[in-house]
């Protein structure tokens, strides 16, 4: 699993779920209380993740590639 730290995942940060990238798309964290982050995510809407469960991937939306 990938090396993304609780404390990362603040309010506006954007997101992708490794396993469900194409079917979810991208997503903005709303909250993070403890291992729960609530994720807006563009395809499925909001989303409570257990960040021990689920492999989150921190993008940037503005880098070009």
């Amino acid at each position: 699993m990938s090396e993304v730290y609780l404390g990362d995942l603040t309010p506006g940060t954007y997101v992708i779920n490794i396993k469900k990238e194409n079917e979810w798309g991208i997503g903005q964290v709303q909250s993070s209380i403890d291992n729960k982050i609530t994720i807006n995510f563009e395809n499925v809407g909001k989303k409570t993740i257990n960040v021990k469960e689920v492999e989150l991937k921190i993008i940037n939306i503005n880098e070009s590639n």
